[in-house]
């Protein structure tokens, strides 16, 4: 079972990038997904997370409102579309999925790393000033 994440690389701040992460196996479609990131020297923190159904999604405030997390059904892929890059952005992206977290989760719940059963391997995020 793989999480492939990419999408990542060097962007101006006030850039935009869509990351994607494609699970191996079908099954995930059932999984709620997030996306997590750390940057050199800073704990992983939460970024974004979404329902197996697209239903509920969860934003830390460092990104709400510059970014959305969607999911494509068909294509077995999560995405995590960031705009108005900051400096403080840059980071290595992670994908993640749950196979517990209930599809009407807390904010508290998605948020949490111990939660997820999968992880990628990241993607540098990277924003030049």
């Amino acid at each position: 079972v793989q999480l492939q994440a990419s999408g990542g690389g060097l962007v101006q701040a006030g850039g935009s990038l869509r990351l994607s992460c494609a699970p191996s196996e079908r099954t995930f479609s059932k999984y709620v997904m997030g996306w997590f990131r750390q940057a050199p020297g800073k704990e992983r923190e939460f970024v974004a997370a979404i329902s197996w159904s697209g239903g509920t999604t969860y934003y830390a405030n460092s990104v709400k409102g510059r970014s959305t997390i969607s999911r494509d059904g068909a294509r077995n892929t999560v995405y995590l579309q960031m705009n108005s890059l900051k400096p403080e952005d840059t980071a290595v992206y992670y994908c993640a999925a749950s196979a517990t977290l209930l599809a009407d989760g807390y904010y508290s719940d998605y948020a949490a790393w111990p939660e997820y059963d999968y992880w990628g391997q990241g993607t540098l995020v990277t924003v030049s000033s």
